[in-house]
């Protein structure tokens, strides 16, 4: 009986050393789930913060590229902090050395210690470095592509924004055929003014691409398919917002009657402060004369049909309906995040 005892307490003692092994096993396992899982977690938000910091510059950096060397590191600076748990984060470089494209590269920075790695973690004990965690973003400025629209074009002879100018002269850009005649800049005779498109995307909506030929509408009136959003218009502008809108721009035209188009040279935004149409229903006059022209040049009463605004820079980062990067940038471009 001595014997079984003797057998039965090493069997006990080898079973709590077992026991103690699998613990410790099963404890460091977990301990380096949860310190896999804040890896993971800091990865995460610092690719946050490098996406909208690189988004943040590009964007400022095509509106102001003048400032983009000086200022783009502040510019991504600002935009990445809050896209962080504790608010910090470290911008460890910006690079703009691909024409149109801004990367920003991000590390670690504890919010509270200002460390440069993690809080300290399970592993630690088992005498492992502290963990810095990085993540890059890279965003593209590209020209818009294409879009779906108000039905309207505009001569290419009328763009006046150069790349470093916010908004062009106010304007009264004339229904085309009161407009003559003037060479595009790619020295085609086109008319000047503007031209009514066909509804090619639904009513009141043309789809159109750069470096493609649209057909266009003969007719001198807006179609009432567009009502609603001249409407639309009307009801900003007295409510003291401003309205903007993207048009295609044309730098060649061709054909008679219904066999009419326009080739695509790019898009434009223009920043409308009035109008004088005809053939739709209310509102289709709007602000056409002074004082709301700026200069009494830019009135169109009587017979003229017009639309009096300015050209503006815009970014965006939602898809206008086309592809990017195929048109000239004429001021309006797509910003998006390419890796």
């Amino acid at each position: 009986m001595r014997r079984l005892k003797a057998g039965a307490d090493k069997q006990r003692g080898a079973t709590g050393v077992l026991v103690s092994v699998i613990m410790l096993v099963l404890i460091g396992a977990g301990a380096m789930a949860v310190d896999v899982g804040q890896i993971y977690g800091e990865r995460a938000q610092l690719q946050n913060a490098a996406d909208a910091g690189a988004m943040a510059a590009a964007m400022q950096c095509h509106s102001a590229p003048t400032e983009c060397s000086a200022n783009a590191f502040l510019w991504a600076q600002d935009m990445t902090g809050g896209n962080s748990n504790d608010g910090a984060t470290t911008v460890d470089s910006v690079d703009l050395s691909v024409p149109n494209q801004v990367t920003v590269a991000t590390s670690t920075l504890n919010g509270t210690s200002g460390a440069g790695f993690l809080t300290k973690m399970f592993a630690s004990a088992l005498n492992a470095p502290p963990v810095t965690v990085g993540a890059r973003a890279t965003a593209v400025i590209e020209p818009i592509g294409g879009a779906t629209a108000f039905p309207l074009a505009i001569s290419d002879c009328q763009y006046d924004l150069s790349g470093a100018e916010v908004t062009g002269d106010i304007q009264l850009i004339k229904y085309k055929p009161g407009s003559g005649t003037c060479t595009s800049t790619s020295g085609h005779v086109i008319p000047a003014g503007f031209g009514w498109l066909d509804h090619t995307g639904g009513p009141c909506l043309a789809e159109t691409d750069a470096d493609d030929t649209v057909p266009t509408d003969t007719g001198a009136n807006y179609p009432g398919a567009c009502d609603a959003t001249v409407t639309a218009w009307k009801t900003t502008l007295e409510a003291g917002s401003t309205v903007e809108a993207t048009f295609p721009v044309y730098d060649d035209a061709g054909g008679t009657g219904h066999g009419g188009w326009f080739h695509i040279r790019g898009y434009a935004t223009f920043n409308i402060l009035g109008w004088a149409f005809s053939g739709g229903g209310s509102p289709e006059v709007f602000r056409a004369t002074m004082p709301w022209v700026g200069d009494p040049a830019n009135a169109c009463t009587g017979s003229c049909r017009g639309i009096i605004g300015q050209f503006v820079k815009f970014e965006s980062i939602d898809s206008a309906g086309g592809s990017g990067g195929v048109g000239v940038d004429l001021g309006s471009v797509e910003i998006r995040l390419i890796k």
